[in-house]
């Protein structure tokens, strides 16, 4: 990487940390019990907007992995879900009614909070519909996989989002809250990916899967990318700045092996796909507060109806992350 490069790469993380600490005037307290975060505890950052019926599994989830304490920014939810947060004793949580796109989709709002109460601490940022899968998170909590990084001497730990579906009509379903959703949607694409480097910032990028081939079919470029790096051991210094796609310093990017091996990965189990999902898609598609003037919600709008079924030949039925492992959508890496 040339002198000029890094350069850019240096002033481009300023930059991005200046903006979250000029958006955090947005952000309005509403029950901050970040006093009661210890040392090593591992953190959980969500942007929310009307996802109560998804709060209190995605929380038993969390809390069963090994998380220590939530913080949420909710984003002018009028379902309840600020309320229910507030009541949750190892919740913190802010609120906004500003435009989640000028705050580069929320990553400067979590930005902001993980600079003030995530430094030194393992970070976990993911959507509430997203669901952490590592090797061996069947026996062993999140902390043993946080140790082992740690004396590995490793910052970062990256994953793919594996969407999650139903076999037959999405909208046949229904989803009540606390339900555990892949008891619904528990099959996906075993196949169906292409994966490439960003030479940029030196991430992975990876597309395909269901929403590739059902919404993006005519244009698979322009497909969600599915590669994200959630975890991450968080110094004030560092900064997202693409979802949780890319990270600077350019090297918390290089989360697989450059030599011919394989570094530890696990997956995102993606519940997007349940009957909430029209309506979820038409609310965001009127907000217009997505990326590239919400052309992914518009494709999910396009091509859905009430007999949208994502399930193919080709579908894989859900087991467990040694299932995943064989297939090649994580690894475990020298872990053992």
């Amino acid at each position: 990487m040339s002198v000029w490069t890094s350069y850019r790469l240096r002033l481009k993380r300023k930059q991005c940390q200046i903006r979250a600490f000029r958006k955090r005037r947005e952000l309005t307290e509403i029950a901050n019990r970040a006093g009661a975060i210890k040392q090593n505890d591992i953190l959980c950052f969500t942007t929310i907007r009307n996802e109560c019926i998804r709060l209190p599994y995605f929380l038993n989830y969390y809390r069963d992995l090994g998380v220590n304490h939530f913080l949420f920014v909710d984003n002018g939810s009028t379902d309840g879900g600020s309320e229910y947060l507030a009541d949750q004793p190892d919740v913190s949580l802010w609120s906004t009614d500003a435009s989640y796109k000028n705050a580069n989709f929320g990553v400067n709002w979590t930005g902001w909070l993980q600079r003030k109460y995530a430094h030194g601490h393992w970070s976990l940022v993911v959507d509430p519909d997203e669901f952490l899968v590592y090797p061996f998170c069947d026996t062993r909590p999140l902390r043993a996989l946080t140790d082992w990084l740690d004396t590995s001497g490793v910052r970062s730990f990256g994953v793919m989002l594996l969407d999650m579906y139903p076999k037959g009509p999405m909208h046949s379903l229904s989803y009540a809250a606390g339900q555990n959703p892949f008891e619904l949607a528990d099959w996906f694409d075993s196949g169906n990916y292409t994966i490439s480097k960003n030479l940029k910032y030196g991430n992975l990028w990876i597309q395909g899967g269901p929403r590739a081939r059902a919404f993006f079919r005519d244009d698979p470029e322009k497909a969600p990318a599915l590669n994200k790096i959630p975890l991450v051991k968080w110094s004030r210094n560092y900064s997202y700045v693409s979802s949780t796609h890319a990270l600077l310093p350019r090297g918390l990017n290089l989360v697989y092996d450059q030599w011919g091996g394989e570094k530890a990965s696990g997956c995102l189990l993606h519940a997007k796909f349940l009957d909430t999902f029209r309506e979820k898609s038409i609310e965001e598609l009127t907000r217009g507060q997505h990326y590239a003037n919400s052309h992914e919600y518009r494709a999910y709008h396009d091509g859905t109806n009430e007999d949208t079924d994502l399930w193919c030949d080709w579908s894989e039925k859900y087991m467990n992350w040694r299932q995943l492992e064989m297939l090649g959508l994580m690894s475990k890496g020298n872990w053992a």
